[in-house]
This record gives C-alpha cells, structure tokens and sequence, in this order.
C-alpha cells in the first residue's frame, strides 16, 4: 500500500484501533491490496462465544478502483494441531465486475417519526459475487387442501458470500457511518462496472 494516501493511513489507524493483532491484520491487507489506491474501507471486529470459549474475528473490507478485497482474521485457541493458540488470516480479491448484488439492510427506531440523514440503529450489508450461494427448500405444494399429491419442491437461491452487521450499541456510531459509506462506494463502484 502507498503510505502518502491519506485512505491509506486511515485504514492502517483503524486496523490498529480494533486492536486485534493489527501487525497481522495489515500485513495481510497491504500484500493484497498491493500498489492499488484505495477507495473505500471497513474494519469491523467482532467477539463471539463458542463453548466455553470467547473469540474474535475481524473483517476487513477494501475497495480499490478494480477490486473488492475482503479480509478475515480469527483466533483459534491451542488444539491437537498447535499447542499454543494461533491466528488464521485469509484474504480474497474479487473483480468489480463480478458483483452481483450489493444489499444495504437499515434498522431504524421510531420509522414514523425518522428525519432523513438519521443514523440507522444497525445495518446489515450483504455482498454477492457468486462464490457461495444459499439454497431455501420447502415442499411445493398445490391449492387443493385435500391433494395428497407429490407436488417436489419450491425454493429460492441467494447469494450469501458476505454478510456483515454493524450496530450503533455494539459496534459505535463510527462504524454504521463507515458501514454505510463502504456500501455506498461499493454500490456506486459496481454501477461503473456494468456500464
């Protein structure tokens, strides 16, 4: 990564405020990103519970004018295979061009009082390129309350590569704000692609 960008520097700084393993973390966004200049970010941590255990994960999200990079870092605590606990970081770098769809859910208290520019309660973005896709199955069935007919099976695929939610409690004002602008930079960068 170029060091003069101000992006650039931005995204370092919040790498490290989330402070999880941010040497890690930056080392694994800077190698994909490469010389690229960026153009949007999201670093989100998160903390969840498996077991009797707390983890923390931390995504990293970067647009840069030809690419979408998402990055995941996770602890893992000491098992059969490591003796210590360790750290797992992958990173994926996806064309512009193959995003299908990029979809902005917003949560807002008191909807029938809302004042345009208000800051969603939380949101939830969800990123499609093709890679995963959920598939929702349940018996079809005819309008007939009495058939007893094998009608097989309705159902619908989504692409659901990444889903990632950001909430003003959890996660600060801040980040809902970098949520958004991410998503925007990200819907407008895709809208440039297909044209």
């Amino acid at each position: 990564m170029a060091k003069t960008s101000t992006t650039t520097q931005g995204l370092r700084a919040a790498i490290e405020r989330s402070g999880y393993y941010p040497a890690l973390v930056a080392e694994a966004v800077e190698a994909a990103v490469g010389g690229e200049p960026i153009r949007s970010y999201l670093v989100h941590q998160e903390t969840t519970f498996d077991a009797n255990e707390v983890r923390r994960h931390v995504t990293v999200l970067v647009l840069t004018g030809n690419r979408f990079i998402v990055s995941h870092t996770d602890e893992q605590a000491a098992d059969d295979t490591s003796p210590t606990p360790y750290a797992t970081t992958s990173t994926e770098s996806v064309k512009l061009g193959r995003i299908a769809s990029v979809v902005l859910s917003r949560v807002v208290a008191n909807p029938e009082s809302y004042t345009p520019g208000t800051l969603p309660r939380e949101v939830v973005l969800t990123i499609g390129w093709g890679a995963v896709s959920r598939i929702d199955l349940e018996p079809a069935a005819c309008g007939d309350p009495n058939c007893e007919a094998d009608h097989g099976y309705t159902g619908s695929s989504t692409a659901d590569d990444l889903s990632l939610r950001v909430s003003e409690a959890g996660d600060g004002p801040e980040t809902v704000r970098q949520a958004l602008a991410f998503a925007q930079a990200l819907s407008e960068a895709t809208a440039d692609e297909s044209r």
